[in-house]
């Protein structure tokens, strides 16, 4: 009998629903109103067309190394090959693994807390019931991920199902109101493109981004995906399409039944508007499809982050307890335990706001910025033959990638850009230990293989 290993079970349809999932989480509900109060305005669809923008030049950086790459973990891999296996490469990679460790289960945290937000138009909640129930979802996400990549695929694309109707019914709600097209004749009014209005878009972007987040989810299920080459840069840019088209057109129904500077007020501002529409009953079955979407988004999540400390496990560069898959189910579930335990805590201790901030913090420079150098660095040193997807206008995608990371790395504020500083520092001072103990870069010796 072969030992356990990754198999490649998605085709495209269940990766884009994968990602698609990840992407409409309890985020474009619970955002809608604050990116409306940021930009205090009908022009406040310009930070969502903003969102989306950075979205496609980025996932071309994450075509070219996924296609390239196609491996379990992601960035991990990425990150290694970019500056080497054996010098740079393991530092950078190491960093990306260590902030994975905090940061993936914050966003799982992040997904939770916005579920049991979302919960309380249904029943009030107190602050203890309220962590009980984003605990909860946390620990029966998990326990739905305890199973095959297949079944997993099949479920995905079921609860992209309930995405889709929730999707659907809102935007068809405002289609038939008659008055759908009212905020994009006026989302003009009043403009004047200066520095606030610039500044504006550049702070509101911070929410939009995040939910836009997960359209490279199946870079992380890398070994997992049937011709990835071709597979997954497909489902990133229909997954960025699918759903950029879907939060304008639900942005516009909603504010075409509560406008905006009402709409700016209200923490349940889809259910409010489906109550106008349709009365309280509507909006409860609306409201249960909502938390339908948020518990869609914490399953793909969750999943695709438990391969990333398995992929560096399995290369040697992360403890190995890590490397284990299930014996008879084939996934890492030791990886997923330890993310799940380490969300559980975060949801029961953190608030949304602070942690949509400190997602974006942490990740941009190590992941983001760093994988879209990396890109730059191997396009140097490597044919043309090693990437199946290149993408257009080479290296100018790479460049406004960068540009725009670092516009909203500076719009998170200067509290969450040091946590972020503070928690690369300790990732380094832990991986300069490790390395002087097992000789690694950059205390190996000069014969050292």
């Amino acid at each position: 009998m072969s030992a356990p290993h990754l198999e490649r079970r998605l085709g495209l349809a269940q990766a884009t629903a994968i990602n698609m999932i990840d992407m409409v989480g309890i985020g474009p509900f619970i955002t809608l109103p604050m990116v409306i109060g940021m930009m205090n305005g009908p022009y406040f669809l310009y930070a969502w067309l903003a969102g989306a923008a950075l979205s496609l030049v980025d996932a071309m950086v994450w075509s070219e190394l996924g296609a390239a790459f196609p491996r379990a973990g992601g960035s991990y891999n990425f990150l290694k090959e970019a500056y080497g296996e054996k010098g740079l490469g393991r530092f950078m990679s190491f960093l990306f693994v260590w902030q994975t460790m905090i940061q993936a289960p914050l966003v799982i945290a992040s997904a939770a807390i916005g579920f049991a937000s979302y919960f309380s138009y249904l029943v009030p909640l107190t602050t203890l019931t309220s962590k009980l129930v984003s605990g909860g979802l946390v620990v029966f996400i998990v326990v739905m991920l305890y199973r095959k990549i297949e079944a997993i695929g099949k479920i995905s694309v079921l609860l992209w199902g309930g995405v889709l109707l929730t999707m659907g019914w809102i935007i068809g709600g405002g289609l038939f109101n008659g008055n759908f097209l009212q905020p994009i004749r006026e989302m003009n009014e009043g403009l004047t493109v200066n520095y606030g209005f610039i500044a504006a878009v550049g702070f509101a972007s911070v929410k939009t981004v995040y939910s836009y987040l997960g359209y490279y989810n199946v870079c992380h299920l890398g070994a997992e995906i049937k011709n990835p080459t071709k597979n997954i840069p497909r489902s990133m840019f229909i997954s960025i399409a699918g759903i950029a088209v879907l939060y304008l057109m639900m942005n516009v129904s909603v504010v075409s039944v509560v406008p905006w500077h009402e709409a700016k007020e209200y923490e349940f501002v889809v259910s409010v508007f489906v109550q106008r529409l349709m009365g309280q009953t509507a909006a409860t079955i609306a409201t249960i499809l909502i938390l339908w979407v948020a518990f869609a988004s914490v399953f793909s999540a969750t999943l695709g982050y438990s391969r990333i400390p398995y992929a560096a496990a399995v290369d040697g560069a992360f403890f190995q307890v890590f490397a284990r898959l299930h014996p008879t189910k084939h996934f890492p579930h030791i990886s997923l335990l330890f993310l799940g335990g380490v969300a559980f805590a975060f949801s029961l201790l953190f608030r949304l706001a602070e942690v949509i901030s400190a997602i974006l913090a942490m990740r941009i420079l190590i992941q983001f910025m760093g994988q879209a150098v990396g890109l730059l660095l191997l396009r140097k040193k490597r044919p043309a033959a090693d990437f199946p997807y290149r993408m257009p206008l080479f290296p100018l995608p790479v460049i406004i990638a960068l540009l725009m990371w670092a516009a909203i790395l500076l719009s998170t504020g200067t509290t969450m850009v040091i946590s972020g500083l503070v928690v690369i520092t300790l990732g380094a001072v832990v991986y300069l230990v490790k390395a002087k103990v097992q000789q690694e870069w950059p205390f190996q010796k000069e014969n050292a293989v």
